[in-house]
């Protein structure tokens, strides 16, 4: 399972799309989808969000992390998508019930944040200014995962990032764990 992260036009979408294409059996999960099914009531994130604001977007990462084990557990490969900074973060990791999860935090500079949001149909940045969200993310956000600075790199070869790094992680993770289980089981043996 991959979760990817990342403040508005730091290509979330587009990645996750490009990942999920390249893997077995996979869904690509877009945690924002939950936010627009809201038709009447949607209460929008600012910069100050309101409490029902708040309630709805912890709804949302609920949701999400619902439909991630859902579909993991029915044999998919998942690529789940949204923004989720500060302590979010945190809590929809915690959420998340099945295991390995793949944290990955895309984290442009700036400057590429506003020539991608420039060159698309839709602007992420009415409400929001790019710079107090990367201090968010920046200072807020756990480090957790994955970090990548894309600003210099094509969807493709961040996708592609991605799959060498996360596998990696993978490998080192069951190592160590293999390593824990037979020195814990050698230390019992020559305490008997």
């Amino acid at each position: 399972m991959y979760l990817i992260t990342g403040i508005p036009a730091a290509g979330k979408s587009t990645v996750a799309q490009m990942l999920a294409e390249r893997l077995p059996q996979s869904v690509h999960v877009r945690g924002d989808q939950f936010r627009r099914m809201v038709i009447n009531g949607r209460a929008e994130m600012t910069a100050d969000p309101s409490d029902e604001a708040l309630r709805q977007l912890r709804l949302r990462h609920s949701l999400t992390a619902k439909v991630i084990d859902q579909y993991f557990e029915a044999g998919f490969t998942v690529v789940a998508q949204d923004v989720i900074l500060g302590d979010h973060l945190t809590q929809m990791i915690a959420q998340i019930r099945n295991r390995p999860l793949h944290v990955i935090v895309l984290v442009p500079q700036p400057k590429a944040i506003a020539a991608r949001d420039a060159a698309r149909p839709k602007t992420a940045y009415n409400a929001w200014e790019i710079d107090p969200l990367d201090r968010i993310l920046q200072r807020e956000t756990p480090r957790v995962g994955l970090w990548i600075d894309t600003s210099e790199q094509s969807p493709a070869e961040t996708a592609d990032e991605i799959l060498t790094r996360a596998t990696a992680e993978t490998q080192t993770q069951e190592f160590n764990a293999r390593t824990a289980r037979h020195s814990d089981s050698s230390h019992t043996r020559l305490h008997r």
